[in-house]
């Protein structure tokens, strides 16, 4: 599994020369909060399959725009940017709609990926739309972009447990038993991405859930 640190090391306004794809016709957002102090933490999973994504199509997101650091790929032949929010998980928002507004995207090519408390690591949920469900990042997501109709990936990171507080859980890392898991989720959301981007959410839904 790809560490999405690993794929900041050349932070720059130019960027590290990665391979520019076609025109932007869709963003993948991967939530998380930015600093080494939160690096692999439960509520970095949406970085870290920005970092598997990243990996596989052969970029980096390394370049510091919209508030984020982003990265440029082209796949099956849909140009994409990967975006990795810097403004801390509560405000993604801001980084999202700046992004989606300069390459005017629709929230229906906006794929967010983020981390969700209800699933135990391993699983994952697709869905097309809908609430935020209490997650702090998807809200501000929905607020800013004045719209819940975006695909979401849920990647599970295990339920709080009894008497755990909440923040304190979202922060905490992922044990070793529970990185495997984690793993085969992110693979089997990088795998259902390329049907996303050709429409066909139902197939990448039945492949993902």
């Amino acid at each position: 599994m790809a560490d999405i640190f690993d794929l900041f090391k050349k932070i720059s306004s130019e960027g590290s020369g990665a391979p520019q794809s076609a025109k932007v016709e869709w963003i993948i957002a991967g939530l998380g909060n930015p600093g080494a102090d939160y690096r692999r933490t439960r509520h970095n999973a949406g970085f870290m399959c920005i970092g598997d994504i990243a990996a596989r199509y052969g970029t980096t997101v390394d370049r510091a725009r919209f508030s984020a650091l982003t990265g440029r790929c082209e796949i099956g032949g849909h140009g994409v940017l990967l975006l990795c929010p810097q403004t801390y998980m509560n405000l993604s928002g801001e980084a999202v709609k700046e992004a989606a507004d300069f390459y005017k995207i629709a929230p229906d090519h906006i794929i967010v990926i983020c981390d969700d408390i209800n699933f135990e690591p391993g699983k994952l949920r697709l869905k097309r739309k809908g609430s935020d469900g209490g997650h702090n990042g998807l809200k501000n997501i929905i607020y800013r972009l004045n719209s819940d109709a975006f695909p979401r990936i849920k990647l599970g990171v295990g339920q709080k447990p009894a008497g755990y507080d909440l923040a304190d859980w979202v922060l905490s890392r992922f044990t070793d038993e529970e990185e495997a898991p984690l793993e085969e989720a992110i693979r089997k959301a990088v795998d259902g991405i390329p049907l996303i981007l050709d429409g066909k959410i139902d197939e990448a839904m039945q492949k993902c859930n």
